[in-house]
């Protein structure tokens, strides 16, 4: 996993997300044993404290949990997983409308776009 941070929010946040993107992915599969805390903050160099309030992030949202003495683990939940890939597809095509909105085209012409252009 492949870890690139902006100065446009906190680190914690684009962890967050990084990681979020890793489990929709099945990066990290449904039911996996996610490496420790401090084996992801070498691997994303940074601080433990901060991967760990990421990681507390992502357990809040449901998406691990934590076994006493055993680590974290990616949630069992498809339906969960499901729903917040949807979530992130769903920001992702509101941001390109959006953009695309901003030099002027219409939703439309942004939609044609995207189905002549589709990722070439």
């Amino acid at each position: 996993m492949e870890f690139n941070f902006n100065n446009e929010s906190p680190i914690y946040i684009q962890l967050v997300e990084t990681l979020m993107l890793a489990i929709v992915k099945e990066q990290y599969p449904i039911g996996s044993k996610l490496p420790s805390v401090r084996e992801l903050a070498l691997t994303a160099k940074v601080n433990p404290n901060t991967m760990q309030k990421a990681l507390i992030e992502l357990e809040e949202k449901g998406l691990i949990y934590t076994e006493r003495t055993n680590g974290k683990y990616v949630t069992n939940d498809k339906e969960l997983i499901a729903k917040t890939k949807d979530k992130l597809a769903k920001e992702i095509v509101n941001k390109y409308i959006t953009s695309m909105n901003s030099i002027g085209f219409t939703k439309e012409e942004s939609l044609f776009y995207l189905q002549t252009i589709g990722g070439k």
